[in-house]
């Protein structure tokens, strides 16, 4: 089997493994534990959401992993195929867009591994997990940074992308931090709840902001990785924002707690990069893939 029908089949796989999780997540509504108290280590109270697949959950995060079950399944799921379709078809534009979405399935799995409860769907978690690194590798490193460079070379707006992508990763860092910081003084982050650390924060602070910053660096200075890392970026951003943006509304209707800033940075930064996508598409819509 060649490298492209490995890739085929990972994401094709990944595409029915992550319908069927969500499609279960979402519609899974039997009463289980409903209206469930308990006591955190912290002193916290939490109420339990009670049904379903995230029945261990506390409301807020069952509100936060079924907005993101409706945004995977109704965007990122038909998005990853219309991609790997035009990456198949030697589109370069295909190619960004598979890549980038594959890290969004990365990073959701990811934090479903590590930050929700366990539940029945631990193992396809973490298939989906391993079928998304895999993928994102196979696809990230075929490539060639040179033809890259030179397609990014003729994008007008090349610097303001390179400043926005550095300005993602430092927005980042201040609202994560922010969160952070006055746990040093021994105060508990509001949004810890029953669980055992923050996961999410650590993934953004260890990977995303520098990636963010160092593509933009990169993208400034007009080197290859930077012109890869950038698109890929956006993309995955994009998706990944789209499903926080969603996660948001789905607090509010909840009546859980959210920040203010939350709820004016992730929507502002998903206009952002929509824009971002659209200056990154003008001069490459019509190129074929290297």
């Amino acid at each position: 089997m060649n490298l492209k029908k490995i890739n085929q089949f990972i994401v094709i796989s990944i595409a029915v493994l992550a319908a069927f999780a969500t499609i279960y997540g979402i519609f899974s509504n039997q009463a289980i534990n409903k209206n469930q108290t308990f006591t955190s280590i912290h002193g916290e109270i939490i109420t339990l959401y009670g049904k379903g697949l995230y029945h261990n959950e506390s409301l807020a995060m069952a509100a936060q992993v079924k907005a993101q079950d409706w945004v995977t399944l109704l965007i990122a799921i038909p998005f990853l195929l219309f991609a790997l379709h035009l990456s198949n078809n030697g589109s370069l534009i295909g190619k960004f867009f598979l890549t980038g979405t594959l890290a969004y399935f990365l990073y959701s799995y990811a934090t479903y591994c590590f930050v929700a409860m366990y539940n029945r769907f631990f193992l396809i978690f973490i298939l989906l997990m391993g079928l998304a690194f895999y993928g994102f590798i196979i696809n990230f490193t075929s490539f060639d940074l040179t033809k890259v460079n030179n397609y990014f070379s003729k994008i007008p707006a090349r610097k303001y992308l390179g400043y926005s992508t550095i300005l993602l990763g430092c927005l980042i860092a201040i609202m994560w931090l922010g969160r952070i910081f006055p746990s040093l003084s021994g105060e508990i982050p509001d949004t810890l709840e029953h669980y055992t650390t923050l996961p999410i924060q650590a993934l953004d602070l260890a990977i995303v902001v520098p990636a963010s910053i160092i593509s933009g660096i990169l993208l400034l200075q007009k080197k290859p990785l930077g012109s890869l890392l950038t698109p890929i970026i956006i993309i995955k951003g994009i998706t990944l924002l789209l499903a926080i943006d969603a996660m948001a509304l789905a607090m509010l209707v909840a009546g859980a707690a959210i920040s203010v800033s939350e709820l004016v940075i992730f929507p502002a930064l998903t206009i952002l990069f929509s824009f971002n996508l659209y200056l990154m598409l003008q001069p490459l819509k019509s190129q074929k893939s290297i």
